[in-house]
């Protein structure tokens, strides 16, 4: 029974020894090469978790466990709208960034601490946030001009502070692309058109440039020609003026040849004939005279050919200055006209440079005027209209009170004189006496006005009456009015008989003499 128990053992043994190597295999962890291997726990002193790309490790169970971080890009959206640029102007740059975990020790452990159990979609939202305002910053840096100009310089910026700071969660920034820069004022787009506009002229300069160069060249080639032309022409005229002076000349000497032959035969002829010795002398000298008159006659033709040959060439030079001047007048000519056309093209682009920087505000400014001008005029013309409304509306209701008052007086006059239908006179009489207080003022305003600085009154005693100097003097004053007769005969109203009548004579006062010869000074 010993040896089956001890073989029993030893089977277990092996059996748990096998499931325990089987374990321990599956314990050790290889790493793909598209992933980090993050094993945590307890490894090691002042270190929360160790990273691995590539090869494998030993996970230590209970004390130890691992995840895997992917190394696969994540590619990320950044819509930037109306970012402020260093000159206050809000810009657009749609971009696609894509980054990815580093493979880098130092930016492993960050991932490590930062990323482990973070999904692709938690990852890219952290990494968007950062990438947005760290692209805000930079653009805040940078003036537009050279956003859209120095490329370089704002990918390199970019570059710098986005990686700084994608770095500390772990990630790299692997590649940016800037789609497209746009501004919410247009003065991007404004720059592209002075952009083409320039090259456009720059484009026309050069074109006209080639165009002078080859009309230039042309009429060099035309110049070059007829000169070569003229002096081919002027070699061959000359040729022809040599050939005729050989032939005059060897015509000459043959007949001087001819001629002395001629003289030496009669010359041997009279010095054979002695007897014509004076005469051979004479033919002798009339031989040598004939010579050299023909000699003479030899060389004036020769020197005329001469002649005739120096002036067609002096003309042939004539002629050929003539075409030299005048190629260099169209050369003169054509460069004139490429310089016009420059300074045209020139002049066209100041004129659009000054539309655009001085013309173009100016006529906003002027219908800026235009239209607060119309809004002032409108409102004017509103409030007057709203005046005029309002004047007419309160002369139409005064219009509509007077009436009615005359419309109520009309009825009072009608009442009144039914009431007096028997006797009429008395309507007049009743209405002057309504109207006599207002008379009795008026009457009074005539000498209200008058200053009267004190009244002095020389009062000798009684009167033969009774009274008083004064009172005779105040009652005089009274008198004075205007009498109710003579009032109501200028307003045209006939008074009724109870109250008198004016006789056609006036009554006239005797002044009686003072009683008191000597008077008595009284001031009051």
């Amino acid at each position: 029974m010993e040896p089956v128990i001890w073989l029993g053992v030893i089977g277990a043994a092996a059996l748990i020894a096998f499931f325990f190597l089987i374990f321990l295999v599956k314990q050790y962890k290889r790493c793909p090469s598209n992933r980090i291997l993050v094993i945590y726990g307890k490894v090691g002193s002042e270190r929360a978790s160790k990273c691995l790309h590539g090869g494998g490790a030993f996970v230590i169970p209970l004390i130890q466990d691992y995840e895997y971080l992917s190394l696969e890009p994540l590619v990320i959206e950044i819509p930037l709208e109306g970012a402020l640029s260093l000159n206050n102007i809000r810009v657009n740059v749609p971009s696609t960034f894509t980054v990815g975990i580093s493979t880098d020790p130092v930016l492993m452990n960050n991932a490590a601490e930062r990323l482990l159990t973070l999904s692709d979609t938690a990852i890219r939202d952290q990494a968007q946030d950062i990438i947005l305002g760290q692209l805000r910053l930079v653009i805040a840096t940078l003036s537009i001009e050279e956003i859209n100009k120095d490329r370089e310089k704002f990918m390199t910026l970019i570059n710098e502070n986005v990686a700084d700071e994608i770095n500390k969660v772990g990630l790299v920034l692997i590649n940016v692309n800037i789609r497209d820069i746009t501004d919410e004022s247009g003065y991007i787009s404004a720059i592209g058109k002075r952009a083409a506009a320039e090259a456009i002229n720059r484009a026309k300069v050069e074109v006209a440039q080639q165009e002078r160069e080859g009309a230039i060249g042309e009429a060099e080639a035309v110049r070059q020609q007829e000169v070569r032309v003229s002096e081919e022409n002027a070699k061959t005229e000359e040729g022809r003026k040599q050939a005729e002076k050989t032939q005059r000349l060897a015509l000459a000497t043959f007949e001087a040849e001819a001629v002395t032959g001629e003289v030496e035969s009669r010359r041997n002829q009279e010095i054979a004939t002695a007897e014509r010795k004076a005469e051979t002398s004479v033919a002798a000298k009339n031989a040598e005279k004939i010579e050299r008159v023909e000699i003479a006659k030899a060389e004036s033709i020769a020197r005329q050919g001469e002649n005739a040959s120096a002036a067609e060439i002096a003309d042939s030079d004539a002629r050929l200055a003539e075409i030299r001047a005048e190629t260099k007048r169209r050369s003169d000519v054509a460069a004139a006209d490429a310089s016009r056309a420059i300074l045209e093209m020139e002049r066209k682009e100041e004129l659009a440079r000054l539309a655009k920087d001085v013309i173009a505000p100016e006529e906003i400014r002027k219908q800026q005027i235009e239209i607060a001008a119309e809004a002032t005029a409108e409102k004017s013309r509103r409030e007057a209209a709203g005046e005029a409304d309002a004047i007419i509306a309160r002369y139409n209701a005064e219009a509509e009170g007077v009436r009615n008052v005359l419309k109520a007086k009309a009825d009072g006059y009608r009442e009144l004189l039914a009431a007096c239908a028997e006797n009429p006179q008395i309507a007049p009489t009743l209405l002057l006496i309504e109207q006599l207080p207002e008379l009795v003022k008026e009457q009074v305003k005539a000498i209200s006005n008058l200053k009267i600085d004190k009244i002095t009154v020389w009062d000798g005693g009684r009167g033969e009456s009774g009274r008083g100097s004064t009172s005779d003097f105040l009652s005089g004053l009274i008198g004075s009015l205007p009498p109710m007769h003579e009032l109501a005969q200028q307003a045209g109203i006939e008074l009724p008989g109870v109250l008198g009548k004016i006789g056609s004579s006036s009554t006239a006062v005797e002044a009686k003499p003072l009683a008191d010869p000597d008077p008595v000074l009284d001031e009051d």
